[in-house]
């Protein structure tokens, strides 16, 4: 994890740092005087070498120090800190959605194999890879929220419902302070942004199960589950999907590890405060420190859930142990 989270803080350091613009001329201005600008980018470090910067950089990053916003003049980290929430609720409601319809979907395609279920789930999962999240998300926006007035069609509360803010993340701030109406407003401000962010893994998902299932299947102890006469759904259940789960989870935990970096996308088409909005509207205006912050706690999210994904392969398949 410290090497991987190294090299992504200088790849990001690195890559701010020849993007086309200054930031001392972005903060005084066009009109600036040289003096001026001089004397910013001495107070700012920018006129130091690029080395030095990023030690400078990385020594105050370890302590959670990532600098100032220059579009806020507040603290890099409490940008970060304000928008996460709303991308881990977005991203866990989506990771949800996925799991529940992917895998029960990828064990009836494996169960029905070259069925007209089979072949049917198989082009929709085509078509949900294959279609961009932004697409997705405008078409459910104008068929649910246009159209048939069904859904809220942006934010996360309605107007009018104030929340008070204790996590950060809606449902659970309204199920702490016992606000029915504000969960249920921001339940369903969830489910279309939702489904669209997880379509592309509720498709992979789907793949992945009905490709494992089908290699367990085959699996002499299936066959000999059977044989002793156990109950089909017992063996399915106990025996083929337990087994089948390793490449699932493994899918699984990538796939959050993705959602949790920031769906700029979603959080864009649906007007929703997270750290994908948030990165690009930073690196819009040139400002380093909330952008490398972004990219180093996403980066920081990824590598904890493949961890966690790695320690849950013990318990899925007890043959597996870590010394």
């Amino acid at each position: 994890m410290i090497p991987v989270l190294l090299g992504v803080s200088i790849f990001v350091f690195v890559g701010m740092h020849v993007v086309p613009g200054d930031v001392a001329t972005l903060l005084l201005g066009d009109k600036a005087t040289p003096e001026s600008l001089a004397r910013l980018q001495h107070e700012l470090g920018l006129d130091q070498p690029i080395y030095v910067q990023y030690y400078r950089f990385i020594s105050k990053a370890i302590r959670g120090d990532f600098g100032i916003s220059l579009r806020t003049r507040q603290p890099a980290w409490r940008e970060v800190w304000w928008a996460l929430p709303m991308t881990i609720e977005l991203s866990i409601c989506a990771i949800i959605v996925a799991i529940l319809i992917g895998i029960p979907v990828g064990v009836l395609a494996a169960l029905r194999q070259y069925s007209l279920f089979d072949s049917l789930s198989m082009v929709a999962v085509l078509i949900g890879v294959s279609m961009p999240i932004f697409w997705t998300g405008l078409i459910l926006l104008m068929l649910f929220g246009g159209r048939l007035h069904w859904l809220p069609i942006g934010g996360i509360l309605d107007e009018g419902i104030i929340l008070q803010r204790i996590t950060g993340i809606h449902l659970i701030d309204a199920l702490v302070v016992g606000d029915t109406k504000a969960f249920n407003s921001a339940l369903r401000h969830l489910v279309l942004p939702s489904i669209a962010l997880g379509s592309i893994p509720m498709a992979t998902i789907a793949r992945m199960t009905r490709s494992a299932m089908l290699e367990v299947l085959r699996q002499d102890y299936v066959r000999t589950a059977r044989s002793k006469g156990l109950a089909e759904r017992i063996v399915i259940i106990r025996h083929a999907l337990r087994n089948a789960l390793i490449p699932v989870v493994t899918v699984i935990g990538l796939q959050l590890g993705l959602l949790l970096s920031g769906a700029v996308l979603t959080e864009t088409v649906f007007a929703l405060p997270g750290l994908g909005r948030l990165a690009i509207t930073s690196l819009l205006a040139r400002d380093y420190a909330v952008v490398q912050a972004v990219v180093i706690v996403s980066a920081l999210m990824i590598v904890v859930i493949n961890l966690a994904v790695d320690l849950l392969y013990a318990y899925l398949d007890p043959r597996i142990h870590y010394t």
